[in-house]
């Protein structure tokens, strides 16, 4: 395959980071002026720890750099992560010790507050130092960047010049996006008080633009002639965004449904301060398990933690890939979907032309860090031994107690040579397993009485299951399964029902795997054991 190929290709995908990439490539046809990298830029809160929307808005963006670079052959790229640690602290998070500490502070620069955990110069520097921490864990390609260092190095004066020059073409934009009372105390420059270092929310005057000079009252009512320059102040959001895009020359930067006013505001902000909106993809925001949108103060999302508990960082990428555009469910219930979907993706990458490949997101995903993707990626074409769902299934019915040796000792009976070295990505699956059946599955089992049909179903299924040697082949146990469902004297008006009928009464749950691995994993003897229980009840 050469590059031109891949090249051409990528100028028809319809998978959507080359979707994106190409207003990239639109916005630039013959590359950034003066051979400048194309810039990316993630934002970043730092009144809280690292979550999966951080994670999700870095893959997302680093996606798009990646078909960027393809779409153009090469054309440099940077991604900056940046960090608003100048905001002031609005109310103290749940998640954090010495709350009062953090009280104690409300209203002050991230960067001014001391750090709560007792590590780091401030708050915004601990959590800043999660964040590179965090990114570097996945591997990502990042430049950090932090407001603070910015503003009070006077790196960002000049800009903050501009704004003051044009701060009654800015309030034009915004004033009448605010209701009345706002509108009262709105000002695009937030100055920090010289007596208590809280960022102020005050009308201001400016008194010399080109100085940067600024008047307005303090807290305690008295008038004040100061700087906003060297990080004495900071700009309102939507001015600080549409600033930081002129600043720092950002050329693309996404963002949640949530911010769609912010984007058309700021974009017209960033023009009147003589630069350009960028380019960026507006996506859905994740909905709970009952698809009531996900909030911080409600505690009902869910934590990389969580996620790679119950399964794998491939199968989050997998999953915050697909369909940015459409609102989707986060909760832990859809975690073994996505391990199981990840590997299929992963299994057939192999084997598809070109023009699939590209919609594959295990392309898009095994090249995010710069790997090689396409049939010559690493690991392109494997396939799970076991599915998550079929181990979730054997774990469960070895139950609580069950163990990640024990768990390997029935593999024996489906894997050859089951050995975990030599089935590594399979055996990083086995803890999750068992963490995900201890908390979701085991409490929720409930293995029922067989009717009169499905006992004698079962007595049938026994008997055929006691004529077999214990290593029949997963597909003839399978054969013999079908044929006792399709056997009229059985009463099933559809193999659906004879299935279900084993999984409530064999397995404890209304849903299950393909029978025929599951006896052959499980072992035909174990299985028959289970028959008899069943029979018992």
């Amino acid at each position: 395959m050469t590059d031109s190929t891949l090249i051409a290709a990528a100028k028809t995908s319809k998978a959507w980071p080359f979707e994106e990439a190409r207003k990239l490539a639109k916005r630039f046809p013959q590359g950034k002026p003066g051979g400048e990298p194309v810039l990316f830029e993630t934002g970043y809160g730092p009144s809280g720890l690292p979550h999966i929307g951080t994670f999700q808005e870095v893959l997302r963006t680093t996606l798009v750099r990646r078909a960027y670079e393809v779409l153009t052959d090469g054309a440099p790229t940077r991604l900056v992560a940046f960090s608003d640690d100048m905001d002031g602290l609005r109310k103290v998070p749940d998640n954090v010790p010495n709350g009062e500490l953090l009280a104690a502070n409300l209203g002050k620069p991230l960067s001014r507050i001391p750090d709560p955990f007792g590590k780091y110069e401030s708050f915004a520097h601990h959590n800043n130092a999660m964040l590179c921490e965090f990114l570097d864990r996945f591997g990502f390609d990042y430049e950090f960047v932090s407001a603070s260092d910015r503003y009070n190095s006077g790196a960002f004066d000049d800009a903050l010049r501009n704004v003051l020059r044009n701060y009654g073409a800015i309030m034009d934009v915004m004033l009448p996006t605010l209701r009345a009372e706002r509108q009262a105390t709105y000002s695009p420059v937030l100055p920090v008080s010289p007596s208590s270092g809280v960022v102020l929310q005050v009308p201001v005057e400016v008194v010399d633009a080109e100085a940067g000079i600024i008047r307005f009252a303090d807290e305690d009512g008295s008038t004040v002639e100061q700087s906003i320059l060297g990080g004495q102040a900071k700009l309102q959001w939507k001015v600080d965004w549409a600033m930081r895009w002129v600043a720092l020359g950002v050329d693309y930067e996404m963002c949640g449904k949530d911010l769609t006013d912010s984007v058309t505001q700021s974009g017209k902000i960033a023009k009147i301060l003589g630069g350009r909106r960028p380019e960026g993809l507006i996506y859905e925001l994740f909905l709970d398990e009952k698809g009531e949108k996900i909030s911080k103060s409600k505690g009902n999302g869910l934590t990389i933690e969580e996620w790679l508990r119950y399964g794998t960082e491939e199968s989050l990428g997998f999953y915050l890939f697909r369909e940015p555009k459409s609102a989707k469910q986060l909760h832990i219930g859809i975690i073994p979907r996505a391990v199981d979907e990840y590997w299929q993706f992963r299994e057939r990458l192999a084997e598809q032309d070109l023009d699939k490949q590209l919609g594959n997101p295990v392309w898009h995903l095994s090249r995010a860090n710069g790997g090689v993707a396409g049939a010559d990626a690493p690991g392109a074409g494997d396939k799970l031994a076991v599915t998550f769902g079929l181990l979730l299934n054997l774990v469960g019915v070895l139950g609580p107690r069950a163990t990640h040796d024990q768990v390997w000792s029935y593999l024996g009976n489906y894997v050859h040579d089951a050995n975990p070295a030599d089935h590594p990505e399979l055996n990083n699956l086995v803890d999750p397993a068992l963490a995900y059946n201890r908390d979701f599955v085991l409490p929720t089992l409930h293995h029922r009485a067989p009717a009169a049909n499905e006992a004698a179903a079962l007595k049938a299924l026994d008997g055929e299951l006691a004529e077999l040697p214990e290593d029949t082949a997963a597909e003839d146990i399978q054969t013999k399964v079908y044929e006792i469902g399709k056997d009229e004297a059985f009463g099933f008006e559809s193999l659906r029902d004879w299935f279900k009928a084993l999984y409530e009464t064999l397995l404890g749950s209304s849903q299950g795997p393909r029978m025929g691995s599951f006896i052959a994993l499980y072992g035909i003897a174990n299985t028959r054991k289970l028959i008899e229980e069943a029979l018992s009840r």
